[in-house]
């Protein structure tokens, strides 16, 4: 029997991105596309909350811009930005709307659709368990939106409702989730926004 996803209340994310960026560790992240449904649950997220913090698309410095506009919208609202020219990333608008707030979807743990995602990730391979390591397949930002088939047409889609939605799963217990410094960034390097499931193999880079 296939499984039900509910999909988390747009309510959620009415909450700072640092406080939602937490407590979306161990909820899922569902795609249904060409046909095909794949699940991973959030193991990896970081927080950009504001103008303020100089790392954020919409820092103050920038200010509003068409690139940036969706970070502007209502909570639970998709920001999907492109990274380096040519990855896709996926971001979670949180806070009021007209605050450019927003949360990145770092990392999952796959669960549903895996031969899929591994099709779409160019590791099919020819025998049975060939292709890429389960850990492997979404284990970074833009690793996940291939392998979900997230692209720029989900640009300012609401998180919850299908065909791409965050469903309620169970919260990571606080002594499991691990707070360090977000990957990739030159500005407010030192802000220790990402938070991680310390459990999971699946995260894309641990901290020392």
């Amino acid at each position: 029997m296939s499984r039900r996803y509910t999909p988390l209340q747009s309510t959620f994310f009415e909450g700072d991105a640092e406080e939602v960026a937490q407590d979306l560790l161990g909820h899922s992240l569902v795609s249904i596309t060409d046909g095909a449904r794949c699940v991973g649950r959030i193991v990896e997220t970081e927080a950009y909350p504001g103008p303020h913090d100089p790392a954020s698309h919409a820092a103050a410095s920038i200010g509003r811009t068409a690139r940036n506009d969706p970070m502007f919208g209502r909570p639970a609202t998709a920001y999907i930005h492109l990274n380096y020219g040519i990855h896709w990333c996926l971001n979670v608008v949180t806070g009021a709307e007209g605050f450019p707030a927003a949360v990145l979807i770092r990392s999952l743990e796959p669960l549903e659709g895996l031969a899929e995602m591994r099709r779409r990730r160019g590791g099919a391979g020819a025998g049975a368990g060939a292709g890429r390591p389960d850990r492997d397949l979404c284990s970074g930002p833009a690793k996940l939106t291939q392998a979900l088939g997230i692209g720029p047409a989900m640009q300012r889609h609401r998180l919850n409702e299908p065909p791409l939605f965050i469903a309620r799963g169970k919260q990571v217990p606080g002594d499991a989730v691990v707070r360090a410094t977000r990957v990739g960034i030159s500005r407010g390097a030192e802000k220790e926004l990402r938070f991680y499931d310390g459990r999971s193999p699946c995260v894309s880079r641990k901290a020392l």
